[in-house]
């Protein structure tokens, strides 16, 4: 007996093709958000931008501005592009985190990777100050970056040990993990607020409650720099996400270096946190919402999931820091409560769904 295959017919034709494009028109929706999202957020505020702002820019005359230009170029840009960029850098590192992790609640936040990059930066604040080391004016703006990065670090390589010595799937003991690291640096973080000086005191406030004010061209610039070298790295790192999303045995017998692999992934998203909260402090949820949000519009794969999430933690971020700064003009509120007051109630949904599940 043979067997004949016939041609596919035009309903599974359509469906094909319906699937094909519904994989390309979030990217096109989502940036068409995200620019819209640009426009209310610079000209949303206590200044009033108008057309006349924007052709003053673009002419580029050798006049100094003033008024709503120079908002515009010295103060709103440079926070809207640096909102854009910190909300890509967290969001990836999410996606990185559960994908290495294989956990859906996997965040560098819950898991003590952005506390410990702030529990660095204080403690650089209050003891720097107190040893009396002068540090020069051209390395200020890198030390903390620095710190931070180390910080964020040690707590992905001690979450990591943790997470070998735990049993595989093991989302309980992951989270409890994550919830001891964070308890601790909040420990040493409350000893440096207890020890600080009055305007040491304002420095740590800001690391807790997380703020975008000091943006400006220079700190945009070398994320810019940073994000880039993410992205291509992240290009040489889909495949074996999606490898390993199978289980470290299978991605094993397929090739991929697991333990490689953890120690690229653990650097990138250290890179990205340390850079996220040496600027801006601790924000927190944009690492947990932003990829379970594109999760549910294109699924699990890498090589869409995490340039999508990019778009969709910008997104989330530039709306946070909008609000902060235009709902209580002329007083600016720490972008990090909007961002808990998002996340918050998603994660106690997500909790609810993946226990109706199981």
């Amino acid at each position: 007996m043979t067997l004949s295959i016939s041609p596919p017919s035009r309903m599974v034709k359509s469906r094909l093709f319906f699937s094909q494009q519904l994989t390309h028109r979030p990217a096109w929706l989502l940036m068409l958000v995200l620019i819209l999202s640009v426009w209310a957020a610079a000209t949303m505020g206590a200044v009033t931008i108008t057309w006349s702002d924007w052709l003053a820019i673009l002419q580029g005359d050798d006049e100094p501005l003033s008024g709503g230009a120079y908002v515009l170029w010295h103060l709103r840009l440079p926070r809207i592009l640096f909102a854009v960029m910190i909300g890509a850098a967290l969001a990836l590192s999410g996606a990185l985190t559960q994908g290495l992790f294989r956990n859906p609640l996997a965040d560098p936040g819950l898991l003590g990777v952005t506390s410990g990059a702030a529990c660095a930066a204080a403690l650089t604040i209050v003891l720097l100050a107190g040893s009396g080391i002068e540090v020069p004016v051209a390395l200020r703006y890198w030390l903390l970056p620095a710190t931070a990065f180390a910080g964020a670090v040690a707590v992905c390589f001690i979450l990591d040990s943790v997470a070998r010595w735990l049993t595989a799937d093991s989302i309980a003991g992951l989270l409890l993990t994550g919830i001891a690291l964070n308890a601790l640096a909040a420990a040493v973080i409350g000893l440096c607020t207890y020890l600080a000086t009055d305007e040491q005191l304002r420095s740590l406030t800001f690391w807790t409650l997380g703020s975008l004010a000091g943006a400006n061209w220079a700190l945009t610039t070398a994320l810019l720099l940073a994000l880039i070298l993410a992205f291509w790295a992240l290009r040489r790192l889909t495949h074996t996400m999606n490898a390993l999303a199978l289980g470290e045995a299978a991605a094993a017998h397929v090739g991929v270096n697991v333990r490689a692999l953890r120690v690229r992934v653990i650097m990138l998203v250290a890179v990205l946190c340390g850079f996220a909260v040496a600027w801006c402090g601790m924000i927190g949820f944009i690492g947990l919402v932003a990829p379970h949000i594109v999760r549910l519009l294109v699924g699990p794969d890498q090589r869409r999931l995490a340039p999508l999430a990019m778009l969709v933690g910008a997104i989330l971020l530039l709306l946070a820091d909008t609000a902060a700064r235009t709902v209580a003009i002329p007083a600016e509120i720490p972008v990090g409560i909007f961002t808990a007051l998002l996340g918050a109630p998603f994660f106690l949904i997500l909790l609810a769904r993946m226990r109706r599940g199981s």
